[in-house]
């Protein structure tokens, strides 16, 4: 706790002075000092997202990072207006902020944590972007402008990787400044995105706060396009924002078209990334093939896809099973899976038809802009992928334009506390989660509260690999554990290996000298595919092994 609470003396200081800057050659969407901390988490990220093509995240672009932004927060005396603020609220500052800190001082547990995002920062950290690394590891094509944020801050002043965490105490400020006092109940359900750099909590947490400026009819249409498009490049799940701006921008505010530039340069920069780590504008469809030649192998590809429509029904059935299903089954065996994913499936249903009959009731053209909006991404996944962290932020959309009215300071709060008790008794002692969610299955990887904690947060180790090498790549696995959150570099998660092999191919260094000028795949030789066959005997014997 500790060791985070500094961190976030650092770094809302940093932010805080990079958001007057930003605001400069932006202008300004949000007034305050919250206003600034989120201009300067968009100018840093973008800023960053154009710095590491060509080198990597490492402490020379940290360190000058931190001191322009203190520099800033001191030569336009912006600490006066952090302190007016704290000053009036802060006891339920001290409060809110307290119990995030220690929510994000647990161990991490979401699975991605291990596979995607501690993986994919370090990558960064060590190299910046790198082409064609999807062939190394199929999940790193995604390279979320997250990550990039927290990886640039993870050398020195963040290196627990408990960004979110910080984002949280942002977020609380914002609450507290423009009294959006309904976004206070969403605190204590957010701490469970606290401890990892999840995109899903900015995201969440974005699309709120655009969302209560499009509702309260902010005049500055084309910082709400752009902010929309920058939480698309986070998560392109969230593609229902950047549309629901757009309409706001064009029937409501009839605002000219050219509003929509700096928007369209962010989604250039966000297309250009994926292309150049996965080969495609959007990971992980093979949309729009400009035929690169680092792009991934198109049955490593049908694998992927294959193994997202399972996921889609929780792993319950196998593919050929599913490819049986009528178009009755699809939606039945959807709704009615085995635990607690079913409950979810049914509630985003019933959200979203009480959501239409809301909109239709209030007859308001912001609230059915929303609705659209909502309807056309629930569509959109539902088509492609329909598993519950792809809708999850519908359900907060939902419940804020609803509800937003009825909650005030003193309701709120009291909800948070409530909230806020559950959640953290939950973390404090999972085992009553795996007793009775056990169909939950984050909840079977929480870690139990130490004491510890207090000073330091509580983080995984393990670094225990074996290396290998086939034709001009030498790589790491991590030994008797699929993911490699710790493993140097350049490391292959098992199963990309096991798909590897079965589609015949391996990734291979393009420049067996430089590892930044990334990878491509290429066929195995009769003599490569022994070597990868007995690599891949070699991890399954060591699952065998005591």
């Amino acid at each position: 706790m500790i060791l985070i609470f500094l961190s976030t003396i650092l770094l809302i200081p940093v932010l805080t002075g990079w958001g007057k800057i930003t605001e400069y050659f932006s202008g300004e969407m949000l007034t305050g000092i919250s206003g600034k901390i989120f201009s300067g988490i968009f100018g840093i990220s973008i800023l960053w997202t154009v710095f590491s093509f060509f080198i990597p995240l490492n402490l020379y672009v940290e360190v000058p990072t931190l001191i322009v932004g203190l520099l800033f927060f001191i030569k336009d005396r912006l600490y006066v207006e952090l302190f007016r603020f704290l000053r009036k609220e802060n006891l339920l500052i001290g409060f809110i902020t307290s119990i995030i800190l220690f929510g994000g001082s647990f161990y991490p547990y979401i699975l991605d944590h291990f596979g995607y995002y501690f993986p994919t920062i370090k990558w960064l950290r060590e190299f910046g972007l790198v082409q064609g690394i999807s062939n190394l590891d199929l999940t790193l094509g995604q390279m979320s402008v997250w990550h990039i944020f927290q990886a640039g801050f993870s050398n020195f002043s963040d290196p627990f990787l408990r960004i979110n965490t910080i984002l949280l105490i942002g977020y609380t400020l914002y609450i507290i400044e423009y009294k959006s006092w309904i976004q206070l109940c969403f605190i204590p359900v957010l701490l469970l995105f606290s401890q990892s750099p999840s995109p899903d909590l900015p995201v969440i947490i974005f699309s709120l706060i655009i969302l209560n400026e499009i509702l309260n009819k902010n005049t500055n249409p084309s910082l709400l396009f752009t902010c929309s498009v920058f939480v698309f490049a986070i998560k392109p799940t969230m593609i229902w924002l950047p549309l629901l701006a757009f309409l706001y921008l064009v029937f409501t505010v009839k605002s000219k078209l050219t509003n929509l530039v700096p928007g369209i340069l962010i989604s250039l920069l966000f297309f250009t990334k994926n292309l150049w780590n996965f080969g495609y504008p959007v990971f992980p469809l093979a949309l729009g093939d400009l035929n690169v030649g680092w792009k991934p192998n198109p049955e490593v590809l049908k694998i992927s896809s294959q193994f997202a429509v399972q996921k889609t029904y929780d792993m319950q059935y196998s593919y050929q099973e599913i490819q049986r299903f009528s178009t009755v089954d699809l939606i039945k065996n959807w709704l009615f899976l085995e635990g607690i994913k079913s409950k979810i499936n049914i509630l985003f249903i019933l959200s979203l038809i009480i959501f239409i009959i809301f909109s239709r009731i209030r007859k308001n053209r912001i609230i059915s802009l929303i609705c659209i909006s909502v309807l056309i991404k629930s569509i959109l996944v539902l088509l492609f992928s329909a598993q519950y962290r792809f809708f999850v932020d519908v359900f907060f959309v939902i419940f804020f334009v609803i509800f937003t009215d009825y909650f005030n300071r003193k309701k709120s709060i009291a909800v948070f506390s409530v909230l806020s008790i559950i959640f953290i008794g939950c973390m404090t002692l999972p085992g009553i989660l795996q007793i009775y969610l056990p169909s939950f299955r984050p909840g079977n990887f929480m870690g139990t509260f130490e004491m510890k904690q207090l000073y330091r947060p509580s983080a995984y180790h393990y670094n225990r690999y074996k290396t290998y090498k086939i034709g001009n790549l030498t790589f790491n696995v991590s030994e008797k554990y699929p993911y490699n959150f710790d493993t140097e570099l350049p490391a292959i998660s098992e199963s990309y290996i096991f798909d590897d092999v079965k589609a015949g191919i391996f990734p291979q260094m393009a420049d067996p000298k430089n590892m930044k000028k990334g990878f491509i795949w290429k066929k195995l030789t009769p003599k490569e595919k022994i070597q990868a066959q007995d690599i891949i005997n070699s991890i399954n014997r060591s699952y065998k092994q005591n």
